[in-house]
């Protein structure tokens, strides 16, 4: 059975982990609205990839207050 001898330190298993961090998000601004989205993903605030509307997005939900 693997078993370690010594015990690992925090500081050597810190140490090891330190290329464990999640890198930031890279943005890009959408051509149609200029607001921020994902690269190559449809922008969730107009709807628009590739220059063309591939979602359309629905401006206002009417809901009945009754039925809530």
């Amino acid at each position: 059975m693997a078993v370690p001898q010594n015990k690992i330190s925090k500081a050597r298993r810190n140490q090891r982990r330190s290329h464990h961090a999640l890198s930031g998000s890279n943005p890009n601004e959408c051509s149609n609205c200029g607001e921020l989205k994902r690269p190559h993903h449809v922008c969730p605030s107009c709807g628009h990839y590739a220059e063309r509307e591939v979602v359309s997005m629905i401006d206002e939900i009417d809901i009945d207050e009754d039925a809530a």
